[in-house]
């Protein structure tokens, strides 16, 4: 995890295309700048940094089912709890469900857990667009590669 790049997800456990279901895990670093005002000697995962890496996984998840052919982009939080704290050294398991897709948006369910204990849901809406360009694409193309995002997933 690359908190101050927003790279919130390390690698892909599992992909399932065909039950629209993702298992990622991201190891929080012990050493961030985020920490040192978050809290002083408690450093703490912001809960908005909770939300973006369920987003992350969840938008790994679309580009699965999409076959990399749209991009995934943040529309909505509809309903986000934060259920226990997850510090640094912590590594969440972060489980995303594709509940629905359809016109352009998505809706995923989203939960984090470490050491098999909830530590947040959420339910995200997210629409779906093209690639804005190759640079971004390319880049995108590069972080799935660091992820183990799985190639037959990918359109040709």
């Amino acid at each position: 995890m690359q908190l101050e790049y927003f790279h919130m997800i390390d690698r892909i456990v599992d992909l399932n295309v065909d039950e629209k279901r993702i298992v990622v895990e991201a190891l929080v670093p012990n050493a961030s700048t985020i920490f040192e005002g978050h809290f002083p000697g408690y450093p703490l995962m912001p809960g908005v940094l909770l939300i973006e890496s369920m987003a992350q996984a969840s938008g790994w998840l679309q580009l699965g089912v999409l076959k990399f052919e749209r991009m995934p982009i943040l529309a909505a939080v509809k309903e986000a709890k934060v259920r226990g704290s997850v510090f640094p050294g912590d590594l969440m398991s972060i489980e995303a469900t594709l509940t629905h897709q359809g016109s352009g948006y998505a809706v995923t369910e989203a939960k984090i857990r470490v050491g098999g204990k909830l530590r947040a849901n959420s339910t995200l809406t997210f629409t779906q667009i093209p690639f804005p360009n190759a640079d971004m694409r390319g880049h995108m193309d590069a972080i799935a590669k660091r992820v183990g995002f799985p190639q037959q997933a990918v359109s040709p």
